[in-house]
């Protein structure tokens, strides 16, 4: 994490107005402030480095070969930080993905 970079556990008795009180339970209406922030969520299948030269020659029907096997965990990130892997699986003739293991962030390597 950068030097001025918050994680949520930097939050807790030093956040202004932040009283014993406020230790009670927590609701998702107290996340309310943060329900309409955008964020970008991506799953990799898998990753390919190759030239430009090489780029330029692939066309439709080419196979372009990744640098994982089949069956094995895919990662995904939110806001371009691993926080999750998991299995690619169909719903209703769509392509989905199921969560099988959360990422904590000392454990992402990010």
């Amino acid at each position: 994490m950068a030097e001025n970079d918050l994680g949520l556990e930097d939050f807790g008795e030093n956040m202004p107005g932040h009283t014993i009180e406020d230790e009670g339970d927590k609701s998702a209406a107290d996340l309310a402030p943060v329900f309409d922030v955008p964020v970008n969520i991506s799953a990799v299948l898998g990753k390919s480095y190759m030239s430009v030269s090489q780029l330029l020659k692939l066309g439709q029907g080419s196979v372009l070969e990744l640098d994982r096997k089949v069956g094995e965990a895919i990662d995904i990130y939110v806001n371009n930080r691993l926080v999750a892997r998991g299995e690619v699986v169909v719903v209703d003739d769509r392509l989905g993905v199921t969560m099988t293991e959360i990422i904590k962030s000392e454990d992402a390597g990010n």
